[in-house]
Order: C-alpha cells, then structure tokens, then sequence
C-alpha cells in the first residue's frame, strides 16, 4: 500500500539510493514504511533554478490553462481518494473517516481555485486629461511553501493550489513524517497535465532547507503551515530580502458555551471536535469556558462521552481516535498534563499514555487547571480538553482573549445578540458559532496576533500568491 518515496524535482524523481535517508513510521504500529531521501543544497538549488525559469513561462499562461489543470487535478483525487486517504492514515495517524474528509477538502479548493483564477481582472480608469490608469494582479514569483504533518494531504493542497493558479511556481517542503501524502497531491497535479518544475517537492533538514531557500533571491514569497515559534523564525529570515509571507500558526482555541446553547448538540459537536486527528489540529478546541448555571452539567456530559470514545488504529474503520503522529508529542502531551495535575488540576479521565505499539494518549479531561500551568497557556496540540467555569460574558471573553493567540474561537447560544456580541469581541481570525465548520474553500482561513497574518482558502489566498502594479498612460 505504501508507495517508494523521492524528491520531485524538475522532470527528475530522485530517489532513496542517490541520498542520505530518513525513516518514515507508522505511528500506530511503529513499524517502518518506507525511507526517505534527503535533499542537500546541490538538489535545491537545482530547485531554486527550475522554479524561476518555469516562472516565467507559467507567468504567462492562460488562466483557463491552469483552470483545466485544477479541474483535473480535483477529478484525479477523486478517483483516487480511498488510496490517498489510506496514504495519509498510515503515516500520520488519523482515522480513514478524517483522512477521506482530508481528499473532499482538496478537491473542493482545487475546484474554487480552478473558478476563481478566471477571476483575476485588470481595472481601468480614463481620466479627464486623457490618461488612463490601469491596475494589474500580476503573480508575486517563485513561492517557498512548507506544509505540517497534521493535515497531510490538505496542507500540501492550500500550499499549492493557490500559487498554481496564480501563476506561480512552487517548491513545496512537506513534512517528513508524512511525505507519501504531500507526493500523492503532487502526482495528481503532474498527471493533469502541470508542467514540470511549476511544482516540486523536497524533504530534508528543515532548518536548512529553510534557510537556503529563504536566502535565495529566486524565492519571492514564502508560505508556511506551523508552529509560532518556527514561523516567526521564519518571518525573521524573509524579512532580510523583503519577502511576502503567510504564516498560519498555532492556536489555543477558546470556547464559549452559554447556558441558553443545546447542551446535547454542543456535547456531541464539540467532542468530537476536540479529539479528531487526537487534538493535533490548528483550529481544536482546547480551552471550554462555560456558563456557571450548566458548567456540571456539561462537564458530566463531556467526560461521559469522551469515555466513549474508541481509540485504535486509524485503518479500523471503528476507531474514533488514533494515535498520536509521532513520539515527541505524545511525550509532551503528558508532561504538561502530568505537570497541570501537580499544579491542583482535577483530572476527570485520560491523562497516560496507552500501552503496547503506537504512540496512542488516552482522551483527556481535565478541570480546575490553574492559570500558572503550561497547559492553559502553550498549545496543547493533543487529545486534552480544558473546562472551566464563567459568571459574565466580560469574564469569558478577559479568559479566552488573554493568550497571544487568535486562530479559532467557538461559541455556542440560542440568542442572537448575544452570541453576535460575544463574536464581535472575541480576538480571532475564525469563529464557529453554533458549529465547527469554518474551512470553507471560499472563505479565508486566517489568524491574528501570534497565530500568523495573511490567509489561504478563498479569494484571498489567491490575493495572497498576487501583486499590484499599476499602469499610468497617456
């Protein structure tokens, strides 16, 4: 099932035999599934060549051109969505149920983009005194995009999408723990008929293939899928050559549960939510602040379902959890849960890893966890959910506007005003009212403060991969 890895570069597929390697692991059974070539800085200035001279080519093809390439793009991942989706549950983790959503996501925003690039109008003015002014999009240049493990399929797809049919070209580095999912995208675009060196793939040293690229003059603008700490880094290194960038970084999603919600219809909602991909999610919900009147009867209900909840592997078709994506973050995990519970934490279920094979973390539910401890202010990034108690909209919005992150927010009422008021002043770039549902391809999927800046889905993302120029003529 698991395909032989290798670098994409220009017409060249290069291979495990050509360069040093790294292990690629199953994360639920430990077991190796494939070795994966490193790039040095020989293959990625090979890269770095290719991407600017098919640049300027692809620059100048016609949007219907890349709108066809999107479009069958879309349809080759159709086809093959239970082989992609059995791809990305193997290495990273997560349940096929969430791996095939994973391809629908991508086929949807090939497809939005495939429209949305015959979009991209010129604007002109005549002027009294004869002149005219006319204001162009025009593609930004050769995009650096670095894509995280967690969405395997579907950050490489926002990674390429976008610049493809902006007429740009793209050198991806996916990550390496999930390198056969980032491919699988790649190949459907190459097999659509994408010309080769628009798109290529690396893997390797991230540190250094980072900084390579982002020291080339070749790279204009630079797209990256991750944690804060890195993207800021990241940002840093751009900024010495004035590079664009979007950063979609990390969150510590607050939610707001007032007590006139349908507490049935949030537990089932969010509960799933929170433990989906087993909490590694940008957007998850960690922090549930909820309204003194039914915070016992919501915390009973919580922990009653995430007891329920089946972990295994995720190619059991009944499991609802898998396992973690990779050792460290089940390690981390644990010790600031571990570290919350010294601290006076009250722990309701969970809280230890699983024994046997496989980096599974028991669904966690934790309350009374004091302000003091890393779990309440650094993002979780795994299966534990934090609830805490309200007496005022003011209290709920100080608590879940306090952390310098501002990814995604929830909010769950029956009243209108309120819930609006609540959205209103809520410090976030996404905000689920009364649903989770909030990566539409047509909408921007973006943060504020330390969760990144600029967007990706949406016509914006595809503003995102363009630059203005205007025209003045008499």
């Amino acid at each position: 099932m698991y395909p032989r890895l290798y670098l994409s570069i220009g017409k060249s597929k290069i291979y495990e035999t050509a360069l040093p390697t790294i292990p690629v692991e199953n994360p639920a059974t430990q077991e190796i599934l494939g070795l994966l070539p490193n790039a040095s800085r020989d293959e990625l200035d090979a890269a770095l060549e290719i991407a600017e001279q098919s640049f300027s080519e692809w620059r100048l093809s016609k949007p219907s051109q890349r709108a066809d390439i999107l479009r069958r793009a879309a349809d080759l991942m159709e086809e093959r969505r239970e082989e992609l989706a059995q791809i990305a549950t193997l290495e990273e983790g997560k349940t096929l149920r969430e791996s095939r959503i994973e391809v629908g996501m991508n086929i949807g925003l090939f497809r939005f983009y495939a429209d949305e690039c015959e979009k991209i109008f010129d604007r002109v003015i005549e002027r009294a005194d004869g002149r005219t002014s006319t204001t162009m999009k025009v593609p930004v240049g050769p995009v650096a995009a670095f894509a995280s493990w967690n969405f395997p399929l579907g950050n490489p797809g926002r990674k390429l999408a976008a610049p493809i049919a902006a007429g740009c070209s793209v050198i991806l580095k996916a990550s390496e723990e999930a390198p056969a999912s980032a491919l699988g995208v790649l190949e459907c675009l190459i097999d659509a008929g994408l010309p080769s060196g628009v798109a290529q793939l690396v893997f390797g040293d991230p540190d250094m293939i980072s900084r390579h690229l982002l020291a080339s003059s070749v790279v204009k603008k630079v797209s990256f899928t991750g944690s804060t700490s890195i993207g800021k880094h990241l940002v840093k290194l751009a900024a010495d050559d004035m590079k664009l960038t979007t950063m979609e970084l990390g969150g510590h999603g607050p939610v707001i549960i007032c007590e006139d919600a349908d507490l049935d219809l949030a537990l089932d909602t969010m509960v799933a939510h929170k433990f989906r991909n087993a909490g590694q999610v940008c957007v998850a919900s960690t922090r549930f602040l909820v309204e003194r009147s039914v915070y016992d009867q919501f915390v009973k209900g919580f922990v009653e379902r995430t007891k329920n909840l089946v972990v295994g592997p995720g190619l059991n078709e009944s499991s609802a959890v898998g396992p973690m994506a990779n050792l460290r973050g089940r390690e981390r995990i644990h010790a600031v849960v571990s570290e919350a519970i010294e601290q006076g934490a009250t722990l309701h279920c969970g809280g230890a890893p699983i024994e046997g094979p496989g980096f599974f973390y028991q669904p966690t539910v934790v309350t009374d966890v004091p302000l003091t401890a890393t779990l309440l202010n650094d993002e979780p990034f795994g299966p534990v959910a934090i609830i805490a108690p309200f007496d005022s909209d003011e209290e709920a919005l100080l608590e879940a506007n306090r952390l310098p992150y501002g990814l995604a927010a929830f909010i769950w009422s029956s009243n209108r005003d309120r819930r609006h008021i609540l959205g209103a002043n809520l410090e976030a770039g996404m905000i689920g009212i009364n649903t989770v549902v909030i990566g539409d391809p047509d909408s921007p999927f973006c943060g504020v403060k330390w969760s990144g800046h600029g967007a990706e889905n949406g016509p914006e993302g595809l503003a995102a991969c363009l630059v203005t120029k205007t025209i003045h003529e008499l």
